[in-house]
């Protein structure tokens, strides 16, 4: 079950850093990965169309037809190469999820990347006024560095373990010996999550020695606590299901 992989361009990279955020929980690792990659003005250069993916296509407003896929972009924080990989979709079986992740680590293999940071939400299905960012690592001496960072490291958690695109990747890295970690952000899950984003957003701006204009971000994340409130009230009573509708 190959994937077909289209290439903008093949540039060269020096041992980059991977970062995935592909749709997940709460959309934490996609709002944070595109969000960054965005503001590093990252550029696309390859698209990876895999029989995993949904048999459908997007129609734009000259209709032209928009494939699923997901895609790799690459961009420069200071004197670190970064590789992100992004996309509205994850593989839609349990064999296609890894079909699809092992293909995208082997385009990635040429560039002998130095690091995989994964990133997701962690569902706690309550409220969350400060979100944590959880880690998860592919072995013990990945996480001092990112504990000086921020990051939380909880025994056994989560406790339901990992799954899709932020687990194989995870899981990839382990096994070809690079230094990866999954950086989870708590979130409700009960909706977009801009809030566990911005604060995912904190550790990785800190990782890289980058500035990033968050300001967008911050804008939606008051947006969150906005709608925490209105499901407090919604909880207690004091409001209705309709005050939500909204928020999207």
């Amino acid at each position: 079950m190959e994937s077909i992989v289209i290439y903008d361009s093949r540039p060269e990279l020096n041992r980059p850093i991977v970062v995935e955020g592909l749709p997940g929980i709460g959309n934490v690792g996609k709002i944070a990965a595109e969000y960054l990659a965005e503001a590093l003005n990252a550029e696309r250069f390859a698209s990876i169309y895999s029989p995993d993916f949904p048999p459908q296509v997007l129609v734009d407003e000259e209709n032209v037809a928009d494939f699923a896929r997901n895609e790799l972009w690459f961009a420069k924080a200071k004197d670190v190469d970064l590789v992100f990989i992004l996309g509205d979709y994850q593989g839609s079986s349990s064999e296609g999820q890894f079909l699809v992740c092992k293909q995208i680590i082997d385009l990635l293999l040429k560039y002998d990347p130095v690091e995989i940071i994964t990133l997701g939400g962690y569902g706690t299905g309550t409220i969350i006024e400060t979100p944590r960012v959880l880690g998860a690592v592919s072995k013990v001496e990945v996480k001092a560095a990112y504990e000086k960072l921020g990051v939380v490291f909880e025994p056994h958690e989560p406790k339901g373990g990992i799954a899709g695109a932020s687990a194989m990747f995870l899981a990839l890295g382990q096994i070809y010996g690079i230094n990866s970690i999954c950086l989870m952000g708590e979130t409700a899950g009960y909706f977009i999550d801009h809030k566990s984003a911005a604060a995912i957003m904190e550790i990785l701006v800190k990782k890289l020695d980058v500035e990033v204009d968050t300001e967008e971000l911050d804008n939606h994340s008051a947006m969150i606590d906005e709608l925490n409130q209105k499901v407090r009230e919604l909880e207690s009573g004091r409001t209705t299901e309709e005050d939500l509708n909204y928020f999207g």
